[in-house]
């Protein structure tokens, strides 16, 4: 028997599956994501996963899909890095939000870079590079490299890369082989979140290859790209931000398997996101644009996943814009419930906090390191060194931690820095706890729950924040909140998918039409009786669903759908899918007294005097490198598949060549280990 082992990392749980291509599923088990150190998260729900068998030895592939890289961009985080502009004006800085993205993180601008054809804009400043380099190398975790034009001729980012790893060794990535796109300053955004988050990957895959050596397991190690395909964990280190959305992605194949439908809108909810795509004739819906992910609109194209900060874990917030007075997320924090059980003296401080006369500030939340402060993650401040030791033996209250009034604003910001590079995680009150306090859910302490609910209910009434008679109608109150937010979600993505409009440009009129018919009732001065139909089959998976969906699927008049697995459907999908490598190649018209025409390949230019030449260099190239990367990704028996496209214009009964497009696509099933 071949068996496939599926593992998915989430931000609250690790999912493992064993699976079988004609049997499907044949065991899972669930495991707490242990940021700290990865390895033992995955090692408790792989060992669960192998409780009682001797399968190891018949597992032929492991396969991996994590939010991990999704999750750090929609919380903000990632390791410090240097972006290189080769060739860029100084403007660029302030467009696609690069200068946001960028933060506090060097961005040096050197002379080089291209121009629209492919001929050097300014030599290559080599001096200017090995300066910059030397100067940031010891302060951070990785280098990003972007020139201007570089996709029409990559000459000078290979020559930096190259630069680059001499003197350091550290891991650089290059804009160029991340996309074929232009516009400079989003190829610059992907590349700079491609390098911050190449040490997230690296701890994660490092982790699974040490339990396959413990586990004796000899299979080739994948990961799921945001497209849903497969590649192999050494390309993807690579390439980590190709895995952005892997999760979504893997959860969208894993609901289709697990579904056997075709066209519907599937949601996953976890610990940390919501994220929602649709699928037509049973394939995902492809964002060619590229992936937009808290907040950063990047050049990966992957499946059209919007994902949302709502979660089981979402911190839940007072808030006077929401009829409700609250609001949940977009921040994850470690629900109150979840941190008692893993640190039983949290529950003295609760009650201590609880039994106080008079609230304190920061009552009923606390901090704690999240992983550790590992060499080329920079430098921490006398303030954030302050927080860093004073965390040292586990969680603290954020009480504590600011008990001196002079100084609360500072140490509060270098928390919050902490917290934006990944290194400490808060703890609040969450929709997880309001499910212990309800009784919905018994996994962990009902006792923290319940006592930083009646903190945050006595917080909420001395703001005037309508909570709610007590803290049973204040529970309630969350969970419509989530309810609605989650409606808000599937109403804004269907608008946005099949009509183009953008539900958050109007919230007045959110509120007046989708809110009304989300919240289930009509006031007394209610004009018009509002309610929505969602035409499409609702299939939700993640292990909160069961709690929120069917309200929304109610107050939506669809059919839902929870398949069987569906709290590990992202593991199945981690081993369902398949291998894709494309390569794209542009054919452009010589703008010169020759003419000619000049191929423009991810390894360099070359010209031609005739086009048909021209092409069948182009396609026999891209399909050379298509099959090459597919084999390089893990693919056994790859099938390639090339297309051409001439862009030509008829101005006054004259054709005019514009250009070519060449795209080659290699696909085949992952390799699996002989048995």
């Amino acid at each position: 028997m071949a068996v496939l082992l599926g593992i998915d990392t989430g931000g609250t749980y690790t999912d493992a599956v064993l699976f079988d291509d004609a049997l499907g599923v044949l065991s899972s088990a669930k495991a707490l994501t242990t940021k700290y150190d990865l390895a033992v998260g995955i090692r408790g729900a792989v060992e669960a996963v192998l409780a009682g068998t001797d399968r190891a030895r018949d597992i032929r592939l492991v396969s991996l899909s994590t939010t991990l890289a999704t999750n750090a961009l929609v919380e903000g985080q990632g390791s410090p890095i240097c972006l290189l502009l080769l060739g860029y004006p100084r403007d660029a800085l302030d467009l696609s939000g690069l200068r946001q993205a960028m933060g506090s993180d060097p961005v040096v601008f050197i002379r080089g870079g291209h121009l629209v054809g492919g001929e050097e804009q300014a030599a290559l400043d080599l001096d200017a590079v090995r300066q910059a380099i030397l100067s940031h190398a010891p302060k951070v975790a990785a280098f990003a490299v972007s020139g201007y034009f570089a996709v029409r001729n990559p000459e000078h980012e290979l020559a930096v890369r190259q630069l680059v790893r001499q003197l350091t060794g550290l891991p650089v990535t290059c804009g160029h082989e991340l996309t074929s796109n232009l516009h400079a300053p989003r190829r610059a955004l992907t590349a700079a979140l491609n390098a911050r988050l190449i040490p997230f990957l690296q701890q994660l895959i490092l982790a699974v290859r040490g339990l396959m050596e413990e586990e004796a397991i000899h299979a080739p190690l994948m990961v799921v790209k945001g497209d849903g395909s497969l590649v192999d964990a050494r390309v993807a280190l690579e390439r980590p931000v190709e895995t952005i959305l892997s999760g979504p992605a893997a959860s969208v194949v894993g609901a289709r398997y697990l579904s056997g439908e075709e066209d519907m809108l599937v949601v996953d909810m976890g610990g940390t996101t919501t994220d929602i795509a649709l699928l037509r004739d049973g394939r995902p819906v492809l964002n060619v644009d590229g992936a937009q992910v808290g907040g950063w609109r990047t050049m990966v194209e992957a499946v059209a996943v919007h994902t949302f900060g709502l979660g089981g874990d979402s911190e839940v917030r007072l808030d006077d814009a929401e009829a409700s007075g609250l609001v949940v997320g977009p921040r994850r924090v470690v629900p109150l419930s979840l941190l008692a059980h893993q640190f039983p003296q949290v529950v003295d401080v609760l009650r201590r906090q609880s039994t106080r006369a008079v609230s304190e500030p920061y009552d009923g939340r606390f901090a704690l390191r999240q992983r550790p402060l590992e060499n080329g993650q920079g430098t921490l401040n006398a303030l954030e060194q302050e927080i860093w030791r004073a965390l040292e033996r586990g969680p603290v209250a954020l009480s504590t931690l600011f008990v001196d009034s002079r100084r609360a604003y500072f140490l509060r910001q270098a928390t919050e820095r902490l917290a934006g590079r990944g290194l400490v995680v808060l703890s609040a009150f969450t929709p997880t706890d309001v499910a212990h306090v309800l009784g919905y859910q018994g996994d962990w302490s009902s006792e923290a729950a319940l006592l930083g609910g009646e903190i945050f209910y006595r917080e909420a009434v001395a703001a005037r924040r309508s909570p709610g008679t007590d803290l049973q109608a204040l529970c309630q109150r969350v969970l419509q909140q989530v309810t609605l937010q989650a409606g808000r979600a599937l109403v804004g993505v269907a608008l946005a998918e099949v009509n183009g409009v953008d539900l958050n440009e109007d919230a007045p009129l959110r509120r007046l039409l989708v809110d009304q018919a989300l919240a289930h009732h009509n006031g007394p001065e209610t004009v018009l009786d509002v309610s929505l139909t969602l035409q499409r089959l609702l299939v939700a998976i993640g292990a909160p669903v069961g709690t929120y969906y069917p309200a929304v699927a109610d107050r939506l008049h669809t059919r839902l759908c929870i398949p069987p697995h569906a709290g590990i459907a992202n593991a199945v999908g981690a081993v369902a899918g398949g291998v894709m490598q494309t390569v794209r190649v542009l054919i452009k018209p010589v703008d010169s007294e020759v003419g000619g025409y000049r191929v423009h390949l991810p390894t360099g230019i070359r010209d031609f005097a005739d086009l048909e030449e021209a092409a069948g260099y182009a396609l026999e190239e891209a399909g050379r490198l298509a099959e090459e990367r597919a084999c390089l990704a893990g693919a056994a028996d790859v099938q390639v598949q090339a297309q051409r496209h001439d862009q030509i214009v008829n101005v006054k009964d004259m054709d005019i060549y514009l250009g070519t497009d060449i795209s080659a696509i290699g696909v085949g099933r992952p390799r699996l280990a002989e048995g």
